[in-house]
């Protein structure tokens, strides 16, 4: 799980919620989730114990990131799908004053607004620029950023990607890259599958209601009528795959109307897949990163090995 935010207009709304509802793995979008009751449920899910994600990477964060960032001196951090920068305000505080600055990218302009207003207060002499950008789609950020620059793309937000689009979302930000910057990723790590499932299925029911909160969003903001209590939570580690699957499981027969589209039928049992979550190992990302024109220059892990934090550079183009 990741924070996203959107927006869109009802029509592109409806149309992609109409796609992806009639593939025969019927799917939504996980940039669907984050309302402000979808972000509350987020941020709780963060601080479960069960969801060691969010607090395993704030530790290399913490230790490694930090020191790298002064090593690096870098004057501007690009966060792409910033979501609350919970996390990286332990980067910005490192980063030498005055004269810094920080480009939260982000699709939501809404919130993105809301992050730099907060931001300016706790960081006075950051220069914090918002740029709207639907990263799944494309990536613009400010010209004339003092470098050396890195691009944070943290929470292995990447996971939420299929690998083909993995790749074409690293050329991005590969074809961004001078040869001074750098590409900090987060990568959550295969492990015990027990341990996954467990973090996506939390004693609390915390992550079912954030699952199923996706169903309100779609009633408020595109007026279809799901029943979320009609659905059921249901999260698993397909091994095959390596990644986390969730989804809404129909607890009896149903329809559901998409206003100006039509309606979609759902059979007993039947789901709707509202995300994935790749698990990494090294030899994984090195495969995305070479197919993106990128080279891994450091590979910083916690004491487990559960998570690490990756730092990319731009690859020396073959001649």
């Amino acid at each position: 799980m990741t924070e996203q935010t959107l927006t869109l207009t009802g029509a592109q709304m409806r149309a992609e919620v109409w796609t992806g509802l009639n593939r025969s793995q019927k799917e939504l979008s996980p940039k669907w989730f984050y309302d402000a009751a979808g972000s509350a449920l987020f941020d709780e899910i963060t601080r479960l114990l069960e969801y060691y994600p969010t607090r395993t990477e704030r530790g290399i964060l913490a230790g490694f990131g930090r020191q790298w960032i002064r090593t690096l001196r870098a004057r501007t951090l690009i966060e792409l799908g910033a979501g609350s920068a919970e996390k990286t305000r332990l980067l910005l505080e490192a980063m030498p004053t005055p004269g810094s600055v920080y480009v939260p990218v982000d699709i939501s302009e809404t919130y993105l607004d809301a992050v730099a207003t907060e931001l300016a207060h706790e960081f006075p002499d950051l220069d914090v620029r918002p740029a709207q950008s639907d990263i799944a789609r494309e990536l613009h950020v400010p010209s004339d950023l003092p470098g050396p620059r890195v691009f944070a793309f943290l929470g292995s937000t990447i996971g939420n990607f299929e690998p083909h689009a993995a790749v074409q979302l690293l050329r991005r930000v590969r074809a961004a890259l001078e040869p001074e910057d750098r590409f900090l990723m987060g990568a959550d790590l295969v492990k015990d599958p027990v341990i996954i499932e467990r973090a996506y299925n939390d004693a609390r029911g915390v992550t079912a209601a954030f699952n199923r909160n996706v169903l309100h969003v779609l009633n408020r903001e595109i007026d279809t009528d799901f029943d979320p209590d009609a659905f059921v939570h249901h999260a698993f580690y397909a091994a095959e795959s390596k990644r986390i699957e969730m989804h809404l499981v129909a607890r009896t027969a149903q329809r559901v109307t998409i206003p100006d589209m039509g309606s979609v039928e759902f059979r007993a049992g039947e789901s709707i897949r509202t995300e994935i979550s790749c698990k990494y190992d090294r030899p994984t990302v090195q495969r995305l990163f070479n197919e993106a024109g990128l080279a891994i220059e450091r590979w910083e892990t916690d004491s487990r090995g559960w998570f690490a934090l990756v730092v990319g550079r731009a690859a020396e183009r073959a001649h």
